[in-house]
């Protein structure tokens, strides 16, 4: 067995553990989508049908999670 690091161990716990928005990160979270959208839509106007069109779209969706993963888990709880 491992003996993993206090760090790493909390760094799970925080990763697995539902961060409820405080009063400025949902509106935040909204801005991050929106401007997520306007490229996306740009993406379909430019873009023909393809998989790589596909795989844009799903690499800009991580993306928009990964940012607002990036406030919700990185921010102080009570700012």
């Amino acid at each position: 067995m491992y003996s993993p690091k206090k760090e790493k161990v909390e760094q799970v716990d925080n990763n697995f553990t539902y961060h409820k928005p405080n009063e400025n990160q949902a509106d935040r979270y909204h801005r991050i989508r929106e401007t997520a959208k306007v490229f996306a839509n740009q993406m379909l106007a430019e873009c023909p049908e393809s998989r790589e069109l596909s795989l844009a779209l799903t690499k800009l969706e991580e993306a928009v999670m990964w940012a607002n993963a990036s406030i919700a888990r990185n921010e102080p709880k009570n700012p």
